[in-house]
Formats: structure tokens, C-alpha cells, sequence
């Protein structure tokens, strides 16, 4: 009998007695039979590289976010390369954008031979701080060399940033906006889907994501010229695809290759896979949300976690659950030394078998990027406290109110010794 993730109930986690407990994950995807059939048909149609699947696939995309184009890629970190290079962004440029996101937003624009600039948090939300960005603005030195030339907003864990005061910045200073939404299908503020405020929205299928392909990304725009260009440097900066040469007269000729361009091509197989998953994105992402609530109301007993906030309006996608550990003194001492304890709850939680994780980087403080830029730990602050006070519950569309209570009444447990 074919089992698939709409027909799944929720379950209770028994333990036996002294028995060692059941783990459980950070996340997980939601695959199941369909998505192995799915897969199965694709390797047997013998076309496995990018083609009807994908096409499919970007089709669906483009419907649920409601943008004109849709552009599957490997990956999100590639998705950015390609809108940053098809927006013209390169060597001499700079591009504004947190501190406390995945490192790959950073690497993206790096890639191009433009520069990155870091912006602070804000703490609530976790997202770029558009004052700090004008007060970057506002102080650009007129003889630094570099031209700020883009602003790259991330909706992170599932949170659209404030894009209305971010456009608003652009449309004033000449900037391109590129969005990073690799967390955020699903996720909409007044109404607009993440990704679908700037030139080009950027989405990645990574397992720990809502929906996934194993690796993937995809790029959305209403910008025809732009959807364009980046189908050609999706692939080596070939004129037509092999799916469009294979439907047309006279396909067997080689295209023409006028620019230079990547392959950073989606296969079918994930395409495949894709189309599945968006087939039940309502419910997984249904999923999702109702255990995000669930968190919400566990956590009102736990006054050390502070969970996330959502502004009113904001629709949150929940790809993580992050939550701060104790914040409130900035002080360096302060927060190196609730550092220590989140660090004990977390290694508590893993010897229970409860996966946690720190929400994300803060990315001033990796090597590469601290040392390139002479930038030090609390140049951006809430950007470092973010990172090393935050903790990611685990969170899937099928986690149940058992391990949900376990999480919670572990975490108390502890705190509470």
C-alpha cells in the first residue's frame, strides 16, 4: 500500500524503561513513496538531465509564488551567483547584506568579484537592519573606490525582511535588490510571497528545507530580461536548451554561446522530485506551521527561550524554529558567558537524543571573511549575539506533540535542576 505524507498520523514516542531514548532530528524531508516513484520514472525515461521534469517543476513554482519566471538551478548559493552576475554586479561593487545569515549569501557575491559589505540585525526578526543600512549609506566615504551597487536581503529561517523600508533605500540610492529566500517558500508579508520584492527572489531545495530536492535552487522574477539572461548562464551561455532544441526543427545543431556561463543546471531527477514535493507543499507547510505553534505555546513556561517573532501581517514558513537563549546584558563578558550555558543545554539536549543547532553564522567572525576584511567579533552585535545565543528546535511537517513535549519539558528540566 502506497504510504505518502498526506495520509501520516501523528504518533506517540514510546520508550521502554531505562531504554536509551528515540532520537530526534533537527528536521527532516518529506519524502515517501510518491517521491520514489516519482524518481523511478525519470531514470527509466532515460532523460535525466535537465528537461520536462524541470520545466515542471519551475512552472509550479512560478504559480505558487505568483512571479512571471521561474528558473531552476543546482543550487541557491548558484541561483544568487547567477542573478548577481545577470544584474551586472562585479569587480569594483559592493553589496549590502547581514552579517547573520548562511555563509553562501556572502560567498555568492564574492564569486562575482564584488565586495560584501555586512550589515546588523535586527534582533526580533533576525534580519537585515534597513536603519543600518542607511547609516551605511549615508557614511559611504566618496573616495572609497567601491560603489555600493545592490542590497541582498535574507529571509531567514522562513521571515520575509522588511522590504518595503529595504525598496525604499534602493529606489533613493540606485541599488539592485536581489533576494536571498533560500528558507522562505511559503513565507509572505502583506500578502507578497518572499522573493517577489526585489529583481530576483532566490530559493533553495536543500534537505533542510521545507521542500527538497537533495540539492537545488531556484531563481523567480517578473523581469523578462533578466529571466533571460540567467537561462542562458545557467547553462555554459547557451542560446537554447537541450529541451528546446529537442522540441524544435533542426534541433540537432548546436546552439550558439555568446556570453560566458556556468552549468549550474537542475537534472530531471530532481526536477522530478520537485514536482512532487510542490504537488503537497500546502501540506508540509501546514505541517510546519501548526508545530511552530505548538512551540509557541510550550515555550510560554520556559522564560529563558525566547522564540521568534513574527511582525503583524508577516507570514513565517517556519523553515527553523530559532529561538535566543537568555538575551539581555550586551556586555562582552555577559554574552561570552551565557555562551557557555546555551553550549551545555545544547550538548544536554544531544546526549538526550534531541537534535539542536545554533540558528546560523555570524559570518564577520568565520576565518575567510574576518581576516580578508580586518573586521572583529562585535563590529556587528547583535549579528554576534545572534549567533552565539540562538538555538534551533527541531522541527518537521510530522514532528509530534510527544516529541514537541519532550524538547520543551527537557529544556525545562534542565533549567530547572
Amino acid at each position: 500500500m502506497t504510504t505518502t505524507i498526506l495520509d501520516k498520523q501523528e504518533t506517540e514516542v514510546n520508550e521502554e524503561p531505562n531504554s536509551a531514548p528515540i532520537p530526534i532530528p533537527i528536521t527532516r524531508p518529506a519524502f515517501d513513496d510518491d517521491d520514489i516513484r516519482a524518481v523511478s520514472e525519470v531514470l527509466k525515461s532515460g532523460w535525466v538531465v535537465q528537461g520536462p521534469q524541470v520545466k515542471e517543476f519551475e512552472h509550479l513554482v512560478s504559480e505558487f509564488t505568483d512571479c512571471e519566471h521561474a528558473i531552476a538551478t543546482t543550487s541557491c548559493t548558484s541561483a544568487l551567483h547567477l542573478s548577481l552576475t545577470a544584474a551586472g554586479i562585479g569587480l569594483g561593487d559592493e553589496v549590502l547584506l547581514p552579517s547573520f545569515t548562511f555563509i553562501a549569501s556572502a560567498n555568492a557575491v564574492e564569486y562575482t568579484g564584488a565586495k560584501p559589505v555586512f550589515i546588523d540585525i535586527d534582533l526580533d526578526t533576525y534580519n537585515i537592519n534597513p536603519e543600518k543600512i542607511e547609516e551605511y549609506l549615508e557614511n559611504k566615504s566618496p573616495d572609497d573606490p567601491t560603489k555600493p551597487k545592490a542590497i541582498m536581503p535574507v529571509a531567514l529561517f522562513g521571515l520575509c525582511a522588511d522590504m518595503a523600508a529595504i525598496n525604499r533605500l534602493a529606489r533613493k540610492y540606485n541599488l539592485r535588490v536581489i533576494e536571498d529566500a533560500a528558507c522562505s517558500l511559503g513565507a509572505y508579508r502583506l500578502g507578497r510571497h518572499a522573493g517577489t520584492e526585489g529583481l530576483t527572489g532566490n530559493f533553495s531545495f536543500h534537505p533542510r528545507k521545507a521542500l527538497s530536492t537533495g540539492e537545488g535552487g531556484m531563481v523567480i522574477t517578473d523581469n523578462a530580461d533578466m529571466a533571460d539572461r540567467i537561462r542562458k548562464l545557467r547553462d555554459h551561455g547557451a542560446s537554447k536548451t537541450d529541451l528546446e532544441r529537442h522540441l524544435s526543427e533542426g534541433g540537432s545543431l548546436l546552439p550558439e554561446y555568446d556570453v560566458l556561463g556556468y552549468n549550474y543546471r537542475m537534472t530531471d531527477i530532481q526536477g522530478a522530485l520537485g514536482v512532487n514535493q510542490m504537488k503537497k507543499a500546502a501540506a508540509i507547510l501546514k505541517g510546519r506551521r501548526t508545530a511552530a505553534q505548538r512551540y509557541y505555546r510550550l515555550l510560554e513556561t520556559v522564560p529563558e527561550i525566547v522564540p521568534p517573532a513574527v511582525p503583524d501581517k508577516y507570514h513565517h514558513a517556519y523553515q527553523s524554529f530559532v529561538c535566543l537563549y537568555r538575551p539581555g546584558d550586551n556586555t562582552p563578558d555577559e554574552i561570552y558567558r551565557v555562551n557557555r550555558e546555551r553550549n551545555r543545554l545544547m550538548a544536554h539536549l544531544e546526549s538526550r537524543g534531541i537534535s539542536v543547532r545554533q540558528g546560523t553564522h555570524a559570518v564577520h567572525t568565520l576565518g575567510y571573511y574576518k581576516n580578508k576584511y580586518e573586521l572583529e567579533d562585535f563590529d556587528y552585535l547583535n549579528s554576534y549575539i545572534a549567533d552565539r545565543l540562538s538555538i534551533t528546535l527541531p522541527l518537521y511537517y510530522d514532528i509530534s506533540k510527544e516529541e514537541q513535549k519532550r524538547v520543551v519539558e527537557t529544556i525545562h528540566g534542565y533549567l530547572n535542576r
